[in-house]
């Protein structure tokens, strides 16, 4: 009996493997380079060397001083990791809007040429819905163009925005933000020509993933009532952002933002898009 539930996990563990490496695949050349699709990567790599050497590395981890040094800081990492995903599903619903808002503000999410991407969409059609039952919020769009974006996020949003029936007159766009903590203190600005300011409620829209952390970073642009309307995640991308949200997270609390930081001159060594590691 012990046997063939011990076959039975181990069919179970390669059939899991396979499906993320499938999956993984997908990722590839459906969507662009982020760290949520690096982390996913690496995992199915490193399920696959483990499902291929399965025997020779158990006996190592488990015969060996080193090995077993190794395994229990796999085991630890791995429950901390586990904790943190946890702390990300459920914190982005912990701060819902009361109803006394006076603005929204959108948080860009990337874009496929000009038009929103998939998660993009699920926060605009979020924010959509709130300022259709709220006629009198005022809507921003934030989000800058990045490298192969054909326009400024924000303006991408609002056009989607006017397009489902919005007033053109009640969504403005901010375009010039490369990361979270841009949005806020950009918008911000933005909204004081139309009499809002850090103590006027506002609300914030993103997916819940990403909820948490953005409140984080709209206190720490000025806001005193903020409040979160979190939208849903594409089936497909779970695994990827939750993955790269809960090791920002844990960027966040060490050096509170993304403007200090190893990562931050990893970014700059690289030439890449603050997108990567941070939204």
């Amino acid at each position: 009996m012990m046997k063939f539930a011990s076959k039975m996990w181990q069919m179970l563990f390669y059939c899991l493997t396979a499906a993320l490496v499938v999956y993984s695949i997908g990722l590839a050349v459906t969507t662009n380079f982020n760290m949520g699709n690096l982390m996913v990567w690496l995992l199915a790599a490193v399920l696959t060397v483990y499902a291929i050497w399965q025997r020779p590395l158990h006996r190592w981890f488990h015969a060996t001083t080193p090995g077993r040094i190794v395994w229990w800081i796999l085991v630890v990492g791995s429950i901390v990791y586990a904790l943190l995903v946890g702390f990300v599903a459920v914190s982005g619903y912990a701060n819902p809007p009361t109803g006394q808002e006076k603005a929204i503000i959108v948080l860009g999410a990337g874009l496929r040429r000009d038009k929103p991407s998939t998660l993009l969409r699920f926060r605009l059609d979020k924010a959509y819905e709130y300022a259709v039952a709220h006629p009198d919020v005022l809507v921003v769009t934030s989000g800058g163009q990045g490298r192969d974006e054909w326009v400024p996020e924000g303006q991408a949003m609002r056009d989607y925005l006017i397009e489902k029936g919005l007033d053109p007159e009640r969504v403005i766009a901010e375009n010039a933000s490369t990361s979270t903590e841009e949005n806020f203190a950009f918008s911000l600005e933005l909204m004081r020509q139309y009499g809002v300011d850090e103590n006027t409620p506002i609300a914030y829209v993103s997916n819940a993933f990403h909820c948490y952390r953005a409140g984080r970073y709209a206190q720490r642009a000025g806001f005193t009532t903020v409040t979160s309307l979190p939208a849903a995640t594409p089936w497909r991308s779970v695994l990827p952002c939750y993955l790269r949200e809960s090791l920002a997270l844990a960027y966040y609390w060490v050096f509170k933002t993304s403007s200090s930081g190893p990562m931050h001159a990893l970014v700059g060594f690289l030439d890449l898009n603050k997108r990567f590691f941070y939204k």
